[in-house]
C-alpha cells in the first residue's frame, strides 16, 4: 500500500450503503448557513458512479417543479450525513444519461424485484379434501 492508498484509507466511511446506479436514494446533506447547520434530504435517481476510494462520487437526478437538477455527492465526504436507499431497478447500462431526455411515465426504471428468502418455508395447502381435513383438525385440537 503506497503512501497515498495509506492517506485515502484514514479519509474513508467505514459503513458506507452498497448503491448501485438506477438506485433511488434519499442523500442527508448537512447545509451549513452562518453559524445554523441543518440536514437537507434530496432524493433522485443515481445516474452516474465515478472514481474510487475516497474520490468515489455519485450522481443523483431529480425533477423539481418540471426542471431537471442533478448534484454531484462525494460519497465519503463528511458533509453527506447518510444515504438511504428507496427503491432499486433493474439497469443495463452503467451510466444512465438517457434518462435527461425523458418526461414523465417514460422515465420510470423497472423495478427490481427483493431478493428471495434463503430459508425454505413449508408451503400450506388452501385448497382440497386434505387441507379441509388438516383444518377440521387444527380446530378441534
Amino acid at each position: 500500500m503506497n503512501l497515498v492508498d495509506q492517506i485515502e484509507a484514514k479519509e474513508m466511511k467505514k459503513e458506507v450503503t452498497d448503491i448501485h446506479i438506477g438506485d433511488t436514494v434519499k442523500v442527508h446533506m448537512r447545509i451549513v448557513e452562518g453559524e445554523k447547520e441543518r440536514i437537507q434530504i434530496i432524493e433522485g435517481v443515481v445516474i452516474k458512479m465515478r472514481g474510487g476510494g475516497a474520490r468515489k462520487t455519485l450522481t443523483v437526478r431529480k425533477v423539481s417543479f418540471g426542471i431537471g437538477v442533478e448534484r454531484i455527492f462525494p460519497f465519503h465526504s463528511p458533509r453527506v450525513e447518510k444515504i438511504e436507499i428507496v427503491r432499486r431497478a433493474k439497469v443495463r447500462q452503467a451510466k444512465l444519461y438517457y434518462l435527461r431526455e425523458l418526461r414523465g411515465k417514460a422515465a420510470r426504471l423497472k423495478e427490481l424485484k427483493t431478493p428471495r428468502p434463503t430459508t425454505k418455508t413449508k408451503k400450506v395447502k388452501t385448497r382440497g379434501k386434505k387441507a379441509k381435513a388438516a383444518k377440521a383438525a387444527a380446530k378441534n385440537a
